[in-house]
């Protein structure tokens, strides 16, 4: 008994001690002027970088060690919307221990600031109808495993007889189907949007869009983890190849049809994605060119850097797309994105054979701010 009182008595003194250290600095603080105090108490350090998406090319800004032993950095005022970043300390990366609000894409795992404002105000939680999101596991014959997404359904669905028009939507390389609800706050943009009147209540369904995993790392079983991978599902034809395009068509779309009150037609179907996910939009709906009115392409331009890139193919199937007549294809891209110039590609690709398309042009580049930004001006247009 005695020993059980005193383990509990150091719990909390840890976990009391642990709390007052958190407590000692304010970081981030946010200034009347929307500048920001970012502070770290490392007294023993000789050396604390800030690197964040306030700063575009993402360049480590020095810190200021004071005579209590606390880094502070102020940066310029920042326009409203939603940042991350991490702390660098002696070479080491490192959330601000200062700040519990952290968000995952992905192996980047960042502490998370938010500037109030217009647009931040649509990726915040508010006093509005929210949907639901689950954790949903379908099984994959065109992969041969059961695999992992995330549903979100709009407010009212349980209640409701009604069916709903579906957006699935891919994320980029490295994340996995929790990146568009930690850090693209999807669930949180259809909720606001749609309380406003300025979006259709849908369906939105984000898979997995790694061939080779069933789900994120912290949902896949060790078994798996250790599993060797299969030669079809390695290397780069993990995200180039037709496995994932197939995969969506073929396995995911029908298992939610078949669960879910969905309209299963393509004029209320939509298919967007970022980044490799923007590829995978492409290559599904080129592929596939009957089963989406509706396609949204983020960062992710003519993909004629791949080896195993057709032209002739690509053209074959842009005509058959082109016959389909989609409602709308939507491409956005950053001006500062590492992919701009392939987007310039593809729009003159598109071009030159007369394909449709609406062209979204923002500041910044390849990065989440743009992201959030282009699904809550996607949404707004969608069915």
């Amino acid at each position: 008994m005695k020993l059980i009182t005193i383990l509990l008595l150091s719990f909390v003194f840890l976990n009391t001690n642990a709390q007052q250290q958190q407590q000692t600095v304010q970081s981030p603080e946010i200034l009347k002027d929307n500048s920001v105090v970012f502070r770290l108490d490392a007294p023993d350090a000789k050396s604390v970088k800030l690197v964040g998406t306030m700063n575009p090319d993402f360049t480590p800004l020095d810190m200021t060690k004071n005579e209590e032993g606390i880094f502070e950095r102020t940066i310029e005022p920042l326009i409203p919307d939603m940042y991350v970043y991490t702390f660098i300390v002696d070479g080491v990366k490192t959330t601000d221990p200062a700040n519990n609000i952290v968000v995952r894409d992905g192996s980047y795992v960042e502490s998370r600031l938010m500037i109030p404002g217009e647009l931040s105000d649509l990726y915040d939680v508010k006093e509005v109808p929210h949907g639901k999101v689950t954790s949903l596991w379908y099984p994959s014959e065109t992969l041969g495993m059961t695999r992992r997404c995330m549903v979100y359904t709009p407010p009212g669905y349980d209640k409701s007889k009604d069916t709903y028009p579906a957006l699935y939507l891919l994320h980029g390389g490295g994340g996995d189907e929790e990146a568009w609800i930690s850090r693209g706050r999807a669930n949180y943009i259809l909720d606001n949007l749609i309380a406003q009147g300025k979006a259709k209540p849908m369906i939105v369904v984000i898979p997995n869009g790694n061939a080779s995993a069933t789900s994120a790392p912290g949902e896949t079983s060790l078994t798996t983890r250790l599993k060797q991978d299969t030669e079809a599902m390695k290397g780069p034809g993990a995200m180039t190849g037709n496995k994932i395009p197939e995969a969506l068509v073929n396995d995911l779309i029908p298992f939610i049809e078949a669960n879910y009150r969905v309209k299963a037609s393509k004029e209320y179907r939509a298919l967007a994605g970022l980044s490799m996910g923007g590829y995978q939009t492409q290559k599904t709906t080129n592929l596939f060119p009957d089963e989406f009115d509706y396609i949204g392409v983020m960062s992710m331009g003519l993909y004629s850097m791949f080896d195993n890139y057709n032209k002739d193919e690509h053209l074959t199937q842009l005509k058959e797309l082109k016959k389909a007549k989609p409602k709308l294809y939507w491409i956005g891209c950053g001006k500062t994105d590492f992919l701009y110039q392939s987007v310039v590609d593809l729009r003159n690709f598109y071009d030159e054979i007369g394909f449709n398309y609406t062209y979204r042009e923002s500041e910044g580049g390849h990065s989440w701010n743009n992201w959030r930004l282009y699904l809550s001006e996607l949404a707004p247009v969608l069915f």
